[in-house]
């Protein structure tokens, strides 16, 4: 019997969780659906799906469904997606946000088949255009509430995730929310307003052409992310990320406070405190690249 996967949203993500998929050969037949003409059309051309289905026909008829919207869209469409699916269908959403996903769908009678998921991975680009193969090796996968999904379905997404060559770790939503408003979500929003500082105080941009190094770049790198899928995240997780603001801003303040008193040595502390940030992230390094030798 011929199964089909059904990826719904063919940007960045869904796109190239189909590349990776068409080559895994778990299933016959990756099916795309995604509401923009133009996208349907690029991932058929750029071969990141095997054919463009209607989304009645591709929900019906799948057996494994891959949500890669917007977090206000799969919110949106969840509960009537589970009413679509059949029987033994899967369910897996991609969302950078967890708490409200899983509310959306807590009392539907086809809950078991939904595993709510985050593959943390990305660029600051986005479409089908910006899909790539092997965008997901060696990367964190977050699983949530998999105490409320049927075991076959859970195995289902695990082996999806394997198969990106992620590695799955189980959080609840409210946990996964507060830990991403910290490492992810301020990251962004920190990029998205230093981006709007600049253009504001730098009226003439060639001097930001000219003058911005790599520093600045790599810093603002994220502000080229999209607002249709940035804004509803962090309206989504608005309490734990309205938190990470306010605790930064403490820090922001506290270095100018220091700054302004020409207060070197706590300047120097401050930044000294900062460098442990590195201790981390080499660790993460080493160990993708010990995995990826491993791989190889």
């Amino acid at each position: 019997m011929r199964r089909k996967a059904t990826i719904v949203g063919l940007g960045l993500i869904g796109g190239s969780i189909a590349i990776d998929l068409r080559k895994s050969g778990l299933y016959d037949e990756v099916t795309g659906v995604d509401l923009n003409a133009d996208h349907a059309l690029q991932a058929l051309q750029l071969k990141l799906v095997d054919k463009i289905e209607h989304e009645g026909k591709a929900l019906s008829t799948a057996d494994l469904i891959v949500l890669a919207i917007p977090v206000n869209g799969i919110h949106a469409i969840l509960p009537a997606v589970l009413d679509m699916i059949k029987d033994n269908a899967v369910v897996v959403d991609t969302g950078s946000t967890k708490s409200l996903i899983c509310k959306s769908v807590s009392n539907h009678p086809k809950r078991n088949r939904f595993v709510a998921s985050h593959p943390i991975a990305g660029t600051e680009n986005s479409g089908p255009t910006a899909a790539f193969g092997g965008l997901f090796r060696s990367k964190t996968n977050i699983i949530c509430e998999a105490e409320k999904s049927a075991d076959e379905a859970l195995q289902t997404a695990l082996r999806l995730f394997n198969e990106l060559g992620m590695k799955t770790i189980f959080m609840q939503p409210d946990e996964h929310d507060r830990h991403v408003a910290y490492v992810s979500h301020l990251s962004h929003v920190s990029s998205f307003l230093l981006g709007q500082t600049v253009l504001d105080i730098e009226k003439d941009e060639k001097n930001i052409a000219v003058l911005a190094g790599s520093g600045f770049a790599s810093t603002v790198r994220l502000a080229k992310s999209s607002p249709d899928m940035w804004a509803p995240i962090f309206e989504q997780n608005m309490e734990y990320l309205s938190q990470a603001l306010q605790e930064y801003i403490i820090h922001l303040q506290r270095f100018q406070y220091h700054l302004l008193k020409r207060n070197t040595n706590e300047l120097h502390h401050t930044l000294r405190e900062a460098n442990h940030i590195r201790r981390i992230l080499d660790g993460i390094e080493t160990k993708t690249l010990s995995i990826e030798k491993q791989d190889v």
